[in-house]
C-alpha cells in the first residue's frame, strides 16, 4: 500500500513538472495580430514597408502593458476574419466596428476608438446628407460598416453601390469621377480627403457613433481579458492620448 502511494505521488510530481513548462511556454507564445495595412492612419505600410499607424501603436502599447509577445501581419480585409477562424492569427485589430452581427461570431474588447461614418464628395457637390445620395453612384469598402449603411438605405442589390477592397480604392474612384461619393469611417476618410484638394467631407448627424474593437475568437475570454486590462492601463497612464494626438493631431475627447 505504501509503495502504491509513493508511486502515485511520484506520478503526480512528474505530471506537475511536465505541465509547468508547457503552461509557461503557452504564456510566452508569440501572438499573431492581423491588420489590413491599407487603412491609414490606422494601419498602413511606410516607405520602409513597415506596418505603422494608430491601431499598431495601440496594440503594441497594450502588449507591453500585459507582457505579450506579438507579431503584426498585413492581412487583406477580405480574408481577415477567415484568418482568425482558421487559427492563422490570434487576434485582429483593423478598424473593426463592434456590432450585434459580428458579436454572434466573435468576441471584442472594449472599444478603443469612437468612429462615425463620413461621406466624401467633390468640392462642388451639393450633397449634405446620406439621403442626398439617392440615385447617385456610391463607393464603399466591401463588407464594411459603410457597405451596411448604404445597403440599408438604398438596397443591398442597388447597382449604384460600388464595392471595393480598400479605402484608397474608393477615394481613387471618387477622385477619378467614377462615383459621386464615397462613404467610410471618419478617421480614414478625413485622412485621405485631406490629401486631395478636389474633395471635401460631409458629416451626417444621423450616423450613429460606433466603437472599434480588437477581435478574438468566440470564447477566448483569457485573451479578451488580457487585452481589456492592457487597454485600461494604456488609457489610465496617458499613453492612449499620446498615441491619439500623434495620429490625429489633436487631443482625445471622449464622446
Amino acid at each position: 500500500m505504501q509503495i502504491s502511494r509513493r508511486l502515485f505521488a511520484l506520478g503526480l510530481g512528474l505530471a506537475a513538472a511536465m505541465t509547468a513548462p508547457l503552461a509557461a511556454h503557452a504564456q510566452d507564445r508569440e501572438l499573431t495580430v492581423a491588420s489590413s495595412a491599407t487603412y491609414a492612419p490606422f494601419a498602413f505600410e511606410n516607405k520602409d514597408k513597415q506596418i505603422v499607424g494608430f491601431d499598431i501603436d495601440i496594440i503594441n502599447a497594450i502588449a507591453k502593458k500585459q507582457s505579450l509577445k506579438i507579431k503584426v501581419v498585413n492581412t487583406p480585409w477580405s480574408g481577415i476574419f477567415a484568418a482568425l477562424n482558421n487559427g492563422d492569427v490570434d487576434l485582429v485589430i483593423s478598424g473593426v466596428t463592434i456590432n450585434d452581427k459580428r458579436r454572434q461570431s466573435y468576441d471584442f474588447t472594449e472599444p478603443y476608438f469612437a468612429a462615425q461614418q463620413l461621406i466624401a464628395v467633390p468640392k462642388a457637390s451639393s450633397v449634405a446628407s446620406l439621403k442626398d445620395l439617392t440615385g447617385k453612384k456610391i463607393a464603399v469598402v466591401n463588407a464594411s460598416t459603410a457597405d451596411d449603411v448604404a445597403s440599408r438605405e438604398f438596397g443591398k442589390t442597388s447597382p449604384n453601390i460600388r464595392r471595393f477592397e480598400s479605402t484608397p480604392l474608393i477615394i481613387s474612384e471618387l477622385a477619378g469621377g467614377g462615383v459621386d461619393a464615397a462613404i467610410g469611417d471618419n478617421g480614414v476618410i478625413a485622412y485621405r480627403v485631406a490629401q486631395n484638394a478636389a474633395l471635401k467631407t460631409v458629416e451626417d448627424p444621423a450616423f450613429p457613433v460606433e466603437g472599434f474593437g480588437i477581435v478574438v475568437k468566440k470564447g477566448d475570454k483569457a485573451l479578451q481579458d488580457k487585452l481589456n486590462a492592457g487597454l485600461a492601463a494604456v488609457r489610465a497612464d496617458g499613453s492612449y492620448n499620446e498615441i491619439y494626438k500623434k495620429w490625429f493631431g489633436k487631443e482625445y475627447k471622449p464622446r
